[in-house]
C-alpha cells in the first residue's frame, strides 16, 4: 500500500453529520468513501457524477413560487378540479 497522507478540508457540519450516518449505513469510514471517490476520480479523470444547478432551486423558480405562496395566502389562487391522466 503507498504511503498514506492527511488531507484537511472544511465541510458544513450538518453535511458531515449526514455523510457520517449514510458511510455508517453502509459499513464505510468517511475516510474510505472519501478514497472510493478520489480513485475514481483518478482512474476516470473526470467528476463521477453530474454537477450541475438544479433549475428547481433557481433565483426565477424560487421567486415564481413565492409569489404562488403569496397568492395562496392572498386567495388570489384559482384553482379548478382536472382529470387525473391514467398511466399504464
Amino acid at each position: 500500500m503507498a504511503h498514506a497522507v492527511n488531507v484537511n478540508f472544511r465541510l458544513d457540519e450538518d453535511v458531515k453529520r449526514s455523510m457520517e450516518q449514510t458511510c455508517s449505513e453502509l459499513g464505510l469510514s468517511m475516510s474510505a468513501a472519501f478514497t472510493i471517490f478520489a480513485k475514481k476520480v483518478s482512474r476516470e479523470k473526470r467528476i463521477p457524477f453530474e454537477v450541475s444547478l438544479d433549475p428547481f432551486y433557481s433565483e426565477n423558480n424560487i421567486r415564481y413560487l413565492e409569489n404562488i405562496v403569496r397568492d395562496i395566502k392572498e386567495g388570489k389562487a384559482n384553482f379548478a378540479e382536472h382529470d387525473l391522466i391514467e398511466v399504464d
